[in-house]
């Protein structure tokens, strides 16, 4: 399923946050997956993330919509609806954190045994 530029308030020029998880950044956590809110353009972290932020800021702002911010992947969902969308409309660069970025992360902050804290 394509979404369509307008839907839910995108907007396609808001830039993204920061390259990792912005509430993780702050508080020197770690992320599995990132995702972009679509309309404002902030990053944060999937709900397999031990901080889950990105659904903590879908339900704090009202943004319903994400963006994978891993690359090579464009899908959206939208939190509302929990429906997932293949394509969408083009957001403003950067797509996706950093290649040399890992996954999870941050280089240095993921513990040993993360795949055993995966939700």
């Amino acid at each position: 399923m394509h979404l369509t530029e307008g839907s839910e308030g995108i907007d396609p020029d808001a830039l993204p946050s920061s390259t990792g998880c912005v509430e993780c950044e702050e508080s020197d956590g770690w992320w599995f997956h990132l995702r972009r809110c679509a309309r404002c353009g902030h990053v944060g972290c999937c709900d397999s993330s031990p901080g889950r932020h990105a659904t903590a800021h879908a339900r704090a702002t009202g943004h319903p919509l994400v963006r994978s911010f891993e690359p090579g992947e464009a899908w959206f969902w939208n939190y509302r609806t929990e429906r997932l969308y293949e394509t969408g409309p083009a957001l403003a660069p950067p797509s996706a954190h950093p290649e040399g970025q890992p996954s999870p992360g941050p280089a240095g902050r993921v513990p040993p045994n993360w795949a055993d804290t995966l939700r």
